[in-house]
């Protein structure tokens, strides 16, 4: 199918008035996923948003549930998130690091009631990448500027207008509601040709990468490799396949809350064990986890390198 730019406004208006439509806006200079109330909003033109769109399904802060206490007892409300959302313009990179993220928060010894609920009431459009930052190396990792992995829906920049295709069955279920005009031949040779022909300009060889940092645990690299780091964590932030988090209890007199914030391995306080002692006291160390976790345990737990190769903006990986 195919749409002309001139009409995605009044696209996200449609898909406004029964989906939560979360799409990139520019806020202070920058490019982020939010929340639109009109098509208008969106802005398409964009590498990579500030914060990576994992956001989306796994809140920097959240509230779980909360409770209150009184004489009939104790009551308690989970705070699932049930609400449809259509998020409209992702890029590859970013769709690909849900897909990483989905093994986290569901696998053979755990299942994340709030994530999966948000995951399963999603739908995601993606938007191919024309232009890749020339840091990002995501044609090197299984990933790509046109790769269509986890998107529902994907549409392809052909200048004055996208050819949109149905990837998943809820991804052409919703096209068939919005009645778009079929592409033609020469609108869809345009689109196979920038598929097939746009790359990431940066490339980094992973091959064996795993295997490699299995035997590097001692190595002398990681004593300069950390020596650079603030160890300000903005790189966990700003990742989008970064996940570690912490839970915290609130509570104000008989009422209160159990919250999820992000947390990251690169602060001092990760691994602080309450009879004092940290297993990972320096940078050195905390550097090392980071590294190791997602180029040699997650492939090991998972079978997948958890990097997207997405530097462009104002992200960063590794």
């Amino acid at each position: 199918m195919i749409i002309n730019k001139s009409e995605i406004p009044s696209l996200l208006d449609k898909l406004a008035a029964e989906y939560r439509v979360m799409a990139p806006v520019k806020k202070d200079g920058m490019v982020e996923f939010a929340a639109i109330q009109k098509g208008e909003e969106a802005c398409l033109d964009y590498i990579n948003t500030k914060k990576p769109g994992k956001e989306i399904l796994f809140p920097q802060s959240e509230e779980l549930f909360n409770y209150t206490v009184d004489a009939e007892g104790v009551r308690m409300q989970d705070n699932v998130d049930p609400q449809a959302t259509v998020v409209f313009g992702m890029r590859p990179c970013d769709v690909k690091s849900l897909v990483l993220l989905d093994n986290v928060f569901k696998n053979d010894q755990y299942e994340d009631v709030y994530y999966l609920t948000r995951r399963n009431n999603t739908l995601i459009v993606g938007l191919g990448c024309n232009e890749p930052a020339a840091t990002c190396f995501c044609s090197s990792i299984a990933c790509g500027p046109f790769s269509k992995e986890g998107s529902d829906i994907f549409l392809t920049d052909i200048g004055e207008a996208y050819v949109v295709e149905g990837i998943s069955e809820k991804g052409k279920e919703l096209l068939a509601k919005l009645g778009l005009a079929e592409a033609g031949e020469a609108a869809k040779a345009a689109a196979a040709k920038l598929q097939q022909e746009v790359k990431a300009d940066a490339t980094v060889n992973i091959e064996g990468l795993s295997a490699k940092l299995g035997g590097m645990f001692e190595h002398p690299f990681w004593d300069r490799l950390h020596e650079k780091c603030l160890g300000c964590a903005a790189c966990t932030y700003l990742c989008p396949t970064c996940h570690c988090f912490d839970i915290a209890d609130e509570a104000t007199d008989c009422n209160g809350c159990r919250v999820r914030n992000w947390d990251a391995c690169m602060f001092p306080l990760f691994t602080l064990h309450g009879s004092g002692h940290n297993p990972r006291p320096g940078g050195k160390a905390r550097w090392r986890q980071r590294l190791l976790h997602k180029f040699n345990y997650f492939v090991d737990r998972y079978n997948a390198t958890a990097c997207v190769a997405a530097v462009g903006a104002s992200k960063t990986v590794l």
